[in-house]
């Protein structure tokens, strides 16, 4: 055993050098011949340490891949493309602290993964999936060779990386299997990570450059150039570039460099990353329900293609605006066939000069439809695009509002399925079967409007129509049932009120109900985070409008009721709206926060005129400058805690 353990040692030391420093200290026949050893003294005892590199080994396919969720939850970054979002970036970080230092990044394009640790050893790989839940690949991620099996640091921990195929190992592996190469990087090291083989993901050679711990059961680190400090001594492989700035100017310098520099390095990269460095400033900024507002990636120019307009014709959505989509002669562009893009309204389609026949040029990021840049070039048979003085679809004349076009007939018939489709939808009512293609059709053959005819409907009104059997039928009364109770947010979100997405709609719906909320003045409704000037008065002109007040009664009736989770009345933070700032000696925010709601309070992320009770740490920032203004009860860490044990 003890020269078992010898042989891991340095077989993992040289292993290192090899894959993470790019630096071996011996040639690979004296690392085979150890390795010959270990694995033959493994065969005679039955016996495999956990640090052992036979583990690396792709093993047998598997059968599939279990779900997992992650200790803490792993979030996506919100994207810049233009210098006045970086910009705006910089402005919300400065609000909270003016001499905020950040750091920056390469953004590497492949699949990230989380990789979990306990008492030091390797238990498990995963990938990021929803950001709360994903699939166990550890048998993938075990074929990988930078990462180690064994770390010193003891508490339990949650590391995150990107897995990529560098570019020199994807021209190797398709110059040796011809006929069958892989189109892009990124699609490679996804596909390598996600097949159930895991020989196939060795047979790919890929590489994880570690970036971020996003779990340690002990304190987090002080900063992001701690957490960077901590992946390298414990073994992990991280890229070289890591720049740490003082300030926006020299963020700016630092992302020309990675732009000017990263078509020269073996990786797959689109953008640069860009965090603020300081934990306790994090923590005072918090996160949306996407992204974290202390972090940004700054997106570089996507691929690009030229490509012929063959035919422009108009999209209607469920506000009526009218949008032109252009089927194009295919390309290829970003590993995808491209057979359509899009141009936002007709005052773009015009300012772009684009055609029908003309040959324009597209771009394509965030794997989302493309976008036309503009025209190339014109022939003699190219076309204009004529406005379109009428809906395509009902025939009303549009209405023209700025540089959008508007159809203003709630009843034409894709306007009223798209609406209906996004009532429907998961993050809304959650109505599981009535998909767009089934809602054309209750629209086409019974008439369906209205949300409120949904509750209408009954087992006789699906009978005779194409592919609805008994039990399905069952399925979707029992669904549409299901959907008249629904949490408030996501009630406010499904009526589609313009500009309240998801986050907003949470905003709304701390007013506590539908009647409140219709209520509310502009003056008020701006003093929320989430909501400006324009989706304010959006806000207001939705529940001043009689036809959308006499749905809500109708939905009313049809017994949808929205709801509010209720409130404890009892316990020290009762009735108080609590906003937390600067850091805690004695626990996390979120485990804070945790008690404050078990106690019977709110935990808001900022402070409004709601707020009745700001809670300071160290370093307390802008929030409690707000808090002083307002005349908001402010208390210390040492009342928070006496309130607690109370």
């Amino acid at each position: 055993m003890d020269r078992m353990q010898e042989l891991c040692e340095i077989l993992n030391k040289w292993a290192y050098e090899y894959y993470v420093l790019d630096n071996p200290s011996v040639p690979d026949r004296e690392y085979d011949k150890l390795y010959d050893e270990l694995r033959e003294l493994e065969r005679e005892s039955g016996v495999t340490l956990p640090q052992s590199p036979t583990r690396r080994v792709g093993g047998e396919p598997v059968s599939g891949f279990e779900k997992h969720a992650h200790i803490a939850r792993l979030y996506s970054l919100d994207k810049a493309v233009t210098e006045d979002e970086l910009s705006a970036f910089f402005t919300r970080v400065q609000k909270i602290e003016p001499n905020a230092a950040f750091t920056v990044e390469y953004k590497f394009d492949g699949l990230t993964v989380c990789l979990t640790y306990e008492d030091g050893e390797f238990v498990r790989a995963t990938t990021r999936g929803n950001g709360v839940e994903g699939e166990d690949v550890t048998a993938q991620v075990l074929t990988v060779k930078t990462f180690p099996l064994t770390i010193g640091y003891k508490g339990i921990l949650e590391v995150r990386g990107e897995a990529v195929m560098r570019l020199s190992a994807l021209e190797e592996y398709n110059r040796s299997h011809a006929g069958d190469e892989l189109k892009n990087a990124r699609n490679a090291a996804a596909g390598a990570i996600r097949n159930l083989d895991p020989k196939v993901t060795a047979s790919r050679k890929l590489d994880i450059y570690f970036y971020d711990i996003n779990y340690m059961s002990e304190k987090p680190l002080p900063s992001q150039e701690a957490g960077m400090e901590f992946l390298r001594k414990e073994g992990f492989k991280t890229y070289p570039y890591f720049k740490i700035c003082a300030d926006a100017d020299e963020v700016r310098a630092a992302i020309d460099e990675i732009e000017i520099e990263r078509k020269r390095i073996d990786v797959l990269t689109d953008g640069a990353v860009v965090k603020v460095n300081e934990e306790r400033v994090r923590e005072e900024m918090g996160y949306t329900d996407k992204f974290p507002r202390w972090a940004i990636a700054y997106k570089f120019e996507a691929e690009e293609a030229e490509t012929t307009v063959e035919e422009v014709f108009w999209q209607v959505g469920r506000t009526g605006k009218l949008t032109p989509l252009a089927l194009v002669s295919p390309v290829e562009l970003a590993g995808a066939t491209v057979r359509r893009a899009t141009l936002n309204n007709f005052g773009d389609l015009t300012r772009k000069d684009v055609k029908v026949g003309s040959r324009v040029l597209i771009r394509r990021s965030n794997e989302v439809i493309p976008e036309i840049l503009g025209a190339v070039s014109h022939t003699e048979g190219s076309l204009p695009v004529q406005k379109p003085e009428t809906c395509p679809y009902c025939g009303s004349a549009v209405k023209e509002v700025g540089a959008n076009l508007f159809c203003p007939n709630r009843d034409c018939k894709p306007r009223v399925v798209q609406k209906l489709t996004h009532y429907c939808s998961k993050n809304a009512a959650d109505i599981e079967g009535l998909s767009e293609a089934t809602l054309t059709v209750l629209y086409e053959t019974r008439g369906v409007k209205r949300f409120s005819d949904l509750y209408a409907l009954t087992a006789e009104d699906f009978k005779g129509l194409e592919g609805f059997k008994t039990k399905k039928i069952s399925n979707l009364l029992g669904a549409i049932e299901g959907g008249k109770k629904l949490p408030l947010d996501r009630f406010l979100y499904a009526i589609g009120i313009d500009g309240i997405g998801r986050v907003a709609a949470r905003d709304l719906a701390s007013f506590g109900s539908v009647e409140a909320v219709a209520a509310l003045t502009v003056e008020e409704l701006v003093t929320l985070e989430n909501i400006g000037e324009i989706t304010a008065n959006a806000v207001r002109n939705y529940f001043s409008d009689e036809e959308n007040l006499a749905e809500l009664e109708r939905l009313k009736a049809a017994g949808v009721e929205p709801f509010v989770k209720a409130r404890k009345t009892e316990g020290a933070f009762a009735g108080e709206n609590v906003v937390l700032t600067g850091g805690l000696n004695s626990m996390s925010r979120p485990e804070a926060q945790k008690l404050i709601e078990e106690l019977g309070g709110t935990a808001q992320s900022s402070v409004t005129a709601k707020t009745t009770l700001v809670i300071a740490g160290e370093s307390a920032g802008s929030k409690l400058e707000k808090a002083k203004k307002l005349g908001i009860r402010i208390i210390g860490e040492e009342e928070f805690l006496s309130l607690l044990k109370s």
